[in-house]
């Protein structure tokens, strides 16, 4: 892999091993880590009026962005946003009901999916942008600003079905009844997805990441049909304006398709959960690009010695190639600050 780290990463730890480079104490941060196991996030988001007001902020949502860091010392922010500010910015109602989760209205047929909006609403979009440079105004030079994206087969699971469902069912069979109208659907949030991310890098975002939540309910050729080919997409897209756009992809729940995932999309980085052998990350992946990964939340949500164990096991098998410390997925809300803190000590010795 190649170590040579460019002028621009020098200072920060996190796009350094992005170059390649390994680092004794890995950069840390944590998915979800502006949240609500945090008081400080409480209050703004009840100063904000609901989580959807609090997005469209960028005053407030730059200042959730920013908590985390100041409170740990994390070595990058990611934008306080949501996945689903696409659907709003392609003409779908997006709410977000207290208790309940993400709301949309369901788009199940090929009436739906043809009235969608041809390209984003920049204007839905451009308070994102602001807080993305509101952000990047207040940080030092070691701390990374981390853009995000939804890949489109987790974005589409939620525009089909209008909610999150336990297998994302509604979005597997509307794929396997009319492949050729989901594949409109889908290339229609890439094309968005594109735009949304270019928009974050010019705004000032150092990195982006692709979140694929539910790229594991998918088996072998819908994987890489529905996640592996549309994420390559967006990264051929956003590299077309921006050649050394820096982009890591989780693929929640890949496993085994894990590695042709790293091969195919072309991300710089990949997020591994909490389920995947990490022997078999170091060894398979890692040598072809940085892993990031991958304690488990529930271990994070437990701390004590079960917490000490993860970090432990993470260090010692992950620790030795390119490593970004994370979780395997969003923290908690009912994680205690205190364990975020110990495991932080541990990590950085």
């Amino acid at each position: 892999m190649d170590n040579t780290v460019t002028g621009r990463a020098l200072g920060k730890k996190l796009l350094r091993v992005l170059e390649g480079k390994c680092e004794t104490i890995p950069p840390v941060w944590l998915m979800r880590q502006a949240g609500r196991y945090l008081p400080e996030y409480r209050s703004t988001r009840e100063e904000a009026g609901g989580f959807l007001k609090l997005c469209f902020n960028p005053e407030l949502a730059a200042e959730v962005t920013l908590q985390p860091v100041r409170r740990f010392g994390f070595d990058a922010a990611i934008l306080f946003s949501d996945i689903l500010v696409v659907p709003l910015a392609l003409g779908r109602k997006v709410e977000f009901l207290v208790g309940e989760g993400p709301k949309l209205e369901p788009l199940g047929d090929a009436a739906g999916i043809a009235a969608l909006r041809k390209t984003i609403d920049v204007n839905v979009l451009a308070p994102i942008y602001e807080t993305v440079g509101r952000v990047k105004s207040e940080l030092d030079n070691k701390t990374t600003l981390i853009g995000f994206c939804g890949a489109p087969w987790t974005v589409a699971t939620y525009m089909v079905a209008g909610e999150a469902t336990p297998d994302q069912a509604p979005a597997r069979l509307l794929a396997y009844r009319d492949p050729e109208s989901f594949e409109r659907l889908i290339d229609r949030i890439v094309q968005a997805s594109i735009e949304y991310l270019i928009g974050q890098f010019k705004a000032g975002a150092e990195v982006v990441q692709i979140f694929d939540t539910w790229a594991g309910v998918l088996g072998p050729e819908q994987f890489e049909r529905w996640c592996v080919a549309p994420t390559q997409k967006i990264v051929e897209g956003v590299r077309r304006q921006l050649p050394t756009a820096k982009i890591i992809g989780f693929p929640r729940g890949a496993g085994a398709m894990a590695l042709p995932y790293v091969e195919m999309t072309g991300v710089s980085a990949v997020g591994i959960d909490w389920t995947f052998e990490r022997s078999i990350a170091r060894d398979t992946l890692q040598p072809r690009v940085p892993v990031q990964g991958n304690i488990d939340p529930l271990a994070l949500l437990a701390g004590g010695a079960a917490l000490d164990r993860e970090v432990d096991d993470v260090m010692k098998e992950l620790g030795g190639g390119p490593l970004i410390f994370n979780l395997g997925h969003g923290i908690l809300p009912a994680t205690p600050i205190a364990n975020v803190e110990r495991m932080l000590k541990r990590v950085r010795g």
